[in-house]
């Protein structure tokens, strides 16, 4: 989605849950295609080329003849919490399973290592869409790849909490490693501590479940928690869930043990809130 940020003025971006995850991936030396839906607009024809830029693999974009990039506006209080003003219903990425034909989505598959996507990946599309979703991700499981779901639950994008628990367990049940943050657990299933976040996930079938607990750090598999190396003062938490799970991703990858990718995680979360925008430019 284009994002509108406000640094003093406001600026002109481009951000999404999954899409922050995919280009620190791509930062971090990893091979990432993006799958979804834009337009024709210049805006997405902008798009594209930015997120080439940053190395992502574009192959996989749809693009809609008649819908447009969708947007969303940030702002932020003292502490740098945020909040967010949306346009996105008639968005191209909403109609991506409509598009992506049986072509696409044996690429998407084809030795992919890691397939991962989030609740709002789910939540923006219509039933159709949410069932080739899970599909999606249930066969590039039986491939041999690995499935990563982030539980972001947004009330405002479902029709109800039951609709939401009901796609959110789906998606538990097809991943290999859970990444859900106890503030949106809570939300969507009522009152609810890590540990049961954690045992409930790891019920369904996702072993490795990592429960984010914001500025108090994650909660490994083993019950283990793992703070942050430092407090920080943030100036836009935008993106901070999003870079941990990339941090977390990458080393896991590169097989290090889930305290060292936990680590990793909160290095990238730390970077990423002291920056305003939901994915800041890379430095030099």
């Amino acid at each position: 989605m284009l994002e509108l940020s406000h640094d003093g003025e406001w600026k002109l971006g481009y951000g999404g849950d999954t899409l922050n995850t995919a280009i620190h991936l791509a930062r971090l030396g990893h091979d990432v295609a993006f799958m979804t839906a834009l337009g024709n607009d210049p805006f997405s024809a902008g798009l594209r080329k930015r997120w080439e830029d940053e190395g992502l693999d574009i192959s996989l974009i749809q693009t809609h003849p008649t819908r447009n990039v969708g947007l969303y506006a940030i702002t932020t209080d003292d502490g740098g919490e945020r909040s967010f003003t949306y346009w996105r219903d008639v968005s191209a990425a909403r109609e991506l399973f409509d598009l992506a034909d049986n072509d696409v989505r044996a690429r998407a598959i084809a030795g992919c290592d890691l397939f991962y996507y989030s609740l709002i990946s789910a939540a923006i599309l219509p039933r159709n869409g949410q069932i080739g979703l899970i599909m999606l991700a249930s066969m590039v499981r039986e491939e041999g790849g690995l499935v990563a779901f982030d539980g972001n639950y947004r009330p405002r994008l479902w029709e109800n909490a039951a609709t939401a628990g009901g796609i959110h367990d789906a998606a538990v049940r097809a991943a290999d490693i859970g990444l859900p943050t106890l503030d949106d657990e809570c939300e969507l299933a009522g009152d609810r501590d890590a540990a049961a976040v954690a045992a409930h996930w790891q019920g369904l079938g996702c072993a490795e479940t990592v429960v984010k607990l914001g500025a108090e750090g994650c909660l490994l598999p083993d019950g283990t928690i793992v703070p942050p190396p430092e407090t920080l003062a943030p100036v836009d938490t935008s993106g901070a869930g999003d870079a941990f799970n990339a941090g977390y991703l990458d080393a896991r990858l590169r097989g290090l043990e889930s305290v060292k990718a936990a680590a990793a995680g909160h290095a990238l979360a730390g970077w990423t809130i002291m920056r305003p925008g939901a994915i800041p430019p890379r430095e030099q």
